[in-house]
Order: structure tokens, then sequence, then C-alpha cells
């Protein structure tokens, strides 16, 4: 898996890059965010979750997402939503609420 960011939305915080734990994104210092070592990231998404400009999309393997598949996300209402955009079909939300997170 890897990300990609649209460097119109970007605004250059850094945040994704402070987020990621394999240290694989480059931001800041004024030049939209960009990742350094595709082949390599987890597919964690932390950086999505990190961006407050959802300037950060997951690319998604055939099984999940289809070709060309993407999961972004933001939040509405106080409330954390998954977007999957996949060319050619509507995007569909999947609100998530946090409770009960990291019950075990």
């Amino acid at each position: 898996m890897s990300v990609t960011f649209d460097p119109s939305l970007c605004v250059s915080c850094g945040a994704c890059a402070a987020a990621c734990p394999g240290t694989l994104i480059a931001a800041g210092d004024g030049a939209p965010a960009r990742i350094l070592y595709p082949g390599d990231c987890w597919g964690c998404a932390s950086c999505l979750k990190a961006c407050p400009a959802r300037a950060v999309r997951l690319y998604l393997p055939p099984a999940l997402g289809g070709r060309g598949g993407l999961l972004s996300y933001g939040t509405e209402g106080g409330r954390a939503v998954w977007r999957l955009e996949r060319p050619g079909r509507d995007p569909v939300p999947f609100p998530w609420e946090p409770e009960g997170e990291g019950d075990y």
C-alpha cells in the first residue's frame, strides 16, 4: 500500500510526516508533502488521520478498493468519517463512532 498527497490541499504543516511510524514522508518548509519510499509504506493510515487539510489518501489493493481505489479520512460533526473513492463511482462514506476503542 502507499499514500498519495494532493498538493493543492496540502498546507505543508508536517503533521503527516510526524505521524508516520516509518519516517517515509517528507513535509514542511513550504513544500507539499511527499512520500519518500512508496514501496515501504505499511498502509497504517496514521498520516491520513493526522492531516488537518484532508490532503492524504491511501491507495487500496484491488481486493479492498478495486483498481484506483483510494481511502480518505476526515471528521464531520465531531465524528470520524472514512470515505472510499473509486473511479466512476460515487464516494462511499463509512461513519465511525469511537465507542469501545482499545477495549479487549
